[in-house]
Order: C-alpha cells, then sequence, then structure tokens
C-alpha cells in the first residue's frame, strides 16, 4: 500500500508552521501544504477544530495521525524519521529544549494573534499600541536568548556547530521581530547563528516568502 503524503496544515506568518516547515525539509520529508488562514478565521471553523480543537496551526497529518503543537511534532520527527535536532548527552538535550522553550513558550505566546488582538480590545489600544506590544515583548525575549548564548556550548549554531532545536525556533522569532521593527544588531550571538541558518536550503525553502500561497 502506497504511504500518503503528508498534510501541514499551515499559515505562511504563523512562527510554529515555520519551524515545522524547517524540521520537514531537514528531514527530506516531501509534504501537501493546506492554507489555514488566521487572518479570515479558517482556524476557528469546524473543519480546523475537528484536527485541532485550540484552533491553532500548525496541524500535521502523518502516519495515519494528526498532530498538533509544534514542538510536539518536531520531537516526533526527531523519534521517528531519525531527525537530529537534540544533542545525545541528557544535559545538552536540556540547554537545547531550555533555549527552544524560551523562545517558544515565553516570546510567542504572548504575541500571539489572538493575545495581543484581546489585550487592544480590552485596553482600546490601537495599531501603535500593538506595535509597541510587540517590539517590547519580542526584544525583552531575545535578549534575554542572547545571553543565554553566552555559554561554551554554542557553537556555529546556538548549540554545537549542528542546527538543532533552538535553531529552528530562533529563525521564525527573527522573521518577526524584523516585522515588527525590533532592533537586534546589537545582538551578535542571535546574528552569527542567523547567518549559518540562512546558508541551510532547509531554512530558506521554509520561509514565508517562499509559502505565501
Amino acid at each position: 500500500m502506497t504511504e500518503q503524503m503528508p498534510v501541514l496544515y499551515d499559515y505562511w506568518r504563523s512562527s510554529a508552521s515555520y519551524r515545522v516547515r524547517i524540521a520537514l525539509n531537514l528531514a527530506g520529508i516531501e509534504y501537501r501544504p493546506v492554507v489555514v488562514n488566521l487572518l479570515d478565521g479558517s482556524h476557528r471553523g469546524q473543519e480546523h477544530l475537528a484536527r485541532n480543537p485550540q484552533g491553532l496551526v500548525p496541524a500535521l497529518e502523518i502516519d495515519g495521525l494528526m498532530l498538533t503543537q509544534s514542538l510536539a511534532i518536531v520531537e516526533y520527527l526527531i523519534e521517528t524519521r531519525g531527525l537530529s535536532l537534540l544533542p545525545d548527552d541528557p544535559p545538552g538535550r536540556a540547554r537545547a529544549r531550555a533555549l527552544a522553550h524560551a523562545i517558544a513558550m515565553d516570546i510567542h505566546p504572548v504575541c500571539n494573534l489572538s493575545v495581543v488582538a484581546h489585550v487592544m480590545d480590552i485596553t482600546g489600544g490601537g495599531a501603535e499600541a500593538r506595535s509597541e506590544w510587540m517590539k517590547r515583548f519580542i526584544s525583552q525575549g531575545l535578549a534575554a536568548f542572547e545571553l543565554m548564548l553566552d555559554h561554551a556550548d554554542t557553537g556555529r549554531f546556538c548549540h554545537g556547530n549542528t542546527v538543532g532545536l533552538a535553531d529552528i525556533c530562533l529563525i521564525p522569532q527573527l522573521y518577526n521581530a524584523d516585522r515588527w521593527g525590533v532592533d537586534i544588531s546589537g545582538m551578535t550571538r542571535i546574528n552569527a547563528v542567523r547567518q549559518a541558518c540562512e546558508q541551510l536550503p532547509a531554512f530558506a525553502r521554509a520561509h514565508p516568502d517562499n509559502n505565501n500561497f
């Protein structure tokens, strides 16, 4: 029986979806993208809620499963496809996960589209307030991340000299930083990692500019 091509329910600017696109590319997995438009409310429709009751993207249909939560999806690919995104040693894995979580669980949630929209609703803030909110939390989070990279285990990438879990979280967050005009010019370690990642085809193919279908 022919194995069905994985389907990624995706939105091009979603940083969580961006992470999964990078991981799929690194694993060499061909997939079919299906756009779930966050701006027109498609993620709150019954069709998508049947895939993910949270109404979030991404969702990955693979191996007869419907997987949600970007980091859980990436760890599934690590465990089932031999994707080497975590170090072999427990201290290294703990550090790599801490770096990834600093972005995916601290910066990203407070800058989520629905969270910021609700804050603007209850405060009466407009476009300028939205921009200030984004700049504050992205810049604050990345400044801390820059300090976390001041570590003996930082190499060409966030952890060592091979691309890993933290890198696939960092690069989408930097895309958002650029969108909101966050100045990261002084974050030398982050910029060095960015430069290393941008040389990899898997990252280039996953970029939102190449996935705006």
